[in-house]
């Protein structure tokens, strides 16, 4: 009853246009309504008249001879009405046919003081609790999203969902305009916006706001069709549907893409999109720089070595809380992978204002750090690039910051260094790398070792990793890692892939041969430029006809930056490399935090955690949840996730117990040489679980 309210609703005469839709709407109501002019009930609906027992039209009478007790319209109007342009409840009795007398409630609603008109909405004491609601009363008051009707510019009805989603009561808004709930800010541009589409579509939707009753912003997706009355339009129904907590679950995710999981900071792609702007705004204001500070921290992998990625990661989270109380609130700190951290600083008036921030930067640094129980001394080094008319992309002034933090390190770390054209160090160091490569290459200065990789449930032995050594001066081997970049770079990685399969696959064979119906796996890193080559695909299909091996028993391995940086042409790939029958896997997953709808589209077998994660594992308990959550997506999409950096015993058992199906790391076994892995494998490898246990 109560959302019948009717208030300040213009009333027509018979003798307007539009009094016959009026009352069309008016007799459709379930409620007694009455018209007062004057001290005279110049109208009575379809209802009232029933209730009364009047047949035909309503003829005039008074106010006193239909409604004894009101008290309304034949004197002067009541104080609390005049002036207020709202409703007065009131209870009454009304005079019926063969001299019944029925008790009603309901409100007195003034609609022109001057005039004295108002109209009268009752309804008989106590009939709607025992009165059936109608079918239409019963679908309104069961839809899950708020609904309005708006009869010219006046709320005429709300739905219980109405209260629920905004928490205004019904005869709080009825007879009230809907704008005065719409935003300040938005509300005359929405208004014209929505009428616009309605007049042309025939109906609206837009995702908007809209203030609740304790003044705070609910997100609504809402939506305008006219309310049609005798074919003609009378007014509005506004659907509203909540949708605060898809938004909520949508920044958290916009959240999640463009900042690190580790430290909170922005990523690299944020990062990077905030310089572009940066670079935008310079260009409207020559006067005021903008630079990129480029550091990290010096000789971090021997904290890493020393005292475990834990270790090395809460130090990041350190760093990370140290660069935000140096940097100025407009400014943007961001982690960029790793080690490395990178400063947006705007508004530069000179050098000087480099120097002096840098100063504080490596000054806030300097202060020991106590990460799990150590103290712990770090030095950093910087690298800083001033924007430059010469730069066009934000990727050319974070190069510039990076050259100039590795110049800063050439030079002894724990300093900064600015940019300038004239660091032909930095030019000659890659030029002898590069031709440092091309002669391991060219003499064929590497072999191949394997990494065991178990099924941490039993121990038993599931294949290896095959990993580059470098061949060093008396028979001593070295990791490939420092070279590879380089050999990306130069294109040299292309004839290293090619290598790497063709051992591989030669591999396999001369296993086959030694140990009849094993089964073993081996796994190959594949580089970005590798993964693009046309020509590896040709290869790939090449060697696996020409040595006859089980295509499913090589497994690649890709990392989850290479397959996020073109996730379409990614696919397309890995689909043809499906199509060879070998397997993929996603590589360092978690590191880059690679979107997991781009993960879930791509036909992948396996899933390998980065080391970090895997160490995280041991970390706080939002860590590990992140770890099994990472483990049930897997298991639904029907991939195998492979624990890579396993290193204590601690990791190993808390995995087991997450039900992580495969794992690897120094602490189940090094890289062995192909006779180490044969021997491994023919005794299935168990022997090196028993520390695990």
């Amino acid at each position: 009853m109560a959302a019948l309210v009717w208030d300040g609703i213009g009333l027509m005469r018979p003798e307007d246009p539009g009094w016959a839709q009026q009352r069309i709407v008016l007799d459709a109501l379930p409620a007694l309504v009455f018209v007062e002019r004057g001290g005279m009930i110049v109208y009575a609906n379809a209802e009232a008249r029933r209730e009364i027992g009047v047949e035909g039209a309503w003829q005039e009478r008074p106010v006193d001879d239909v409604l004894w007790g009101l008290h309304a319209g034949t004197a002067e109007p009541r104080t609390h009405i005049t002036g207020t342009g709202r409703s007065s409840p009131f209870h009454a009795t009304l005079a019926c046919k063969n001299g019944r007398m029925t008790p009603v409630e309901g409100t007195q609603c003034l609609v022109d003081v001057l005039k004295r008109e108002s109209v009268i909405v009752a309804q008989v004491a106590g009939r709607e609790r025992t009165r059936k609601p109608g079918l239409m009363e019963d679908v309104l008051a069961s839809l899950p999203e708020a609904v309005v009707i708006v009869y010219g510019s006046k709320v005429l009805y709300t739905n219980p969902a109405f209260t629920r989603i905004f928490g205004f009561l019904a005869d709080e808004v009825s007879g009230g305009e809907l704008r005065e709930f719409m935003v300040p800010e938005t509300r005359l541009y929405e208004h014209s916006m929505l009428q616009k589409l309605v007049d042309e579509t025939g109906h609206a939707s837009v995702e908007t706001v809209r203030y609740n009753s304790k003044g705070e912003l609910v997100d609504v997706a809402m939506q305008v069709s006219p309310l049609q009355v005798s074919g003609g339009k009378a007014g509005y129904v506004f659907t509203f549907r909540d949708i605060s907590e898809r938004k909520q679950v949508e920044a958290k995710l916009q959240h999640d893409a463009m900042h690190d999981v580790l430290t909170g900071l922005p990523n690299r792609a944020l990062f990077a999109d905030r310089l572009k702007q940066g670079m935008n705004r310079r260009e409207r204001r020559a006067d005021r720089g903008c630079a990129v500070f480029f550091l990290d921290v010096d000789h971090f992998k021997q904290i890493n070595d020393s005292l475990g990625h834990a270790a090395g990661d809460a130090l990041l989270i350190a760093m990370a809380d140290r660069l935000l109380r140096v940097v100025r609130p407009h400014d943007t700190a961001a982690r960029m992978g790793g080690d490395e951290f990178a400063i947006l600083v705007e508004n530069i008036l000179s050098v000087q204002d480099l120097d002096a921030l840098a100063e504080r930067i490596l000054a806030e640094l300097d202060e020991p750090f106590e990460v799990l129980g150590h103290r712990l001394q770090v030095l950093s080094s910087v690298g800083i690039a001033l924007v430059r008319n010469e730069h066009r992309t934000p990727e050319e002034v974070i190069t510039d910051a990076d050259v100039a933090m590795y110049r800063a390190k050439q030079e002894g770390g724990h300093r900064y260094a600015i940019f300038d054209r004239h660091m032909e160090v930095q030019v000659s160091s890659q030029q002898e790398r590069e031709r440092e490569l091309r002669e391991v290459v060219t003499n064929r200065e590497f072999v191949y070792w394997y990494q065991p990789i178990y099924w941490l449930a039993d121990g038993r032995l599931k294949g290896f990793e095959s990993l580059l050594r470098r061949k060093m001066a008396k028979g001593a081997l070295e990791s490939f890692r420092d070279l590879l970049p380089v050999a990306d770079e130069t294109g040299l990685s292309i004839s290293l892939g090619r290598d790497a399969i063709e051992s591989a696959c030669s591999q396999l064979v001369e296993w086959d041969r030694r140990m009849p119906g094993n089964e073993i796996i081996l796994t190959l890193n594949l580089s970005r430029r590798q993964f693009y080559q046309e020509e590896h695909l040709e290869q790939l299909g090449r060697t696996l006809a020409s040595t006859r091996i089980d295509p499913s028993r090589l497994l690649f391995e890709v990392s989850e930056g290479t397959l996020n940086e073109n996730p379409d042409k990614a696919l397309v790939i890995v689909q043809r490399l499906v199509d060879c029958g070998v397997r993929i896997a996603m590589d360092n997953f978690g590191a880059a935090l690679a979107p997991l709808n781009h993960l879930l589209r791509m036909p992948l077998d396996l899933v390998k955690l980065d080391p970090k994660i895997t160490a995280s594992v041991t970390g706080t308990g939002r860590q590990q949840a992140m770890v099994e959550s990472l483990l049930h997506v897997c298991r639904a999409a029907g991939m195998q996730l492979v624990a890579h950096g396993i290193e204590t015993p601690a990791h190993l058992r808390i995995l087991q117990e997450m039900g992580c199906e495969l794992g690897q790391g120094y602490f189940l076994a090094p890289p062995v040489d192909a006779k180490q892995a044969e021997y491994l494998a023919s005794h299935n490898g168990r022997a090196s679980m028993v520390r695990g246990r």
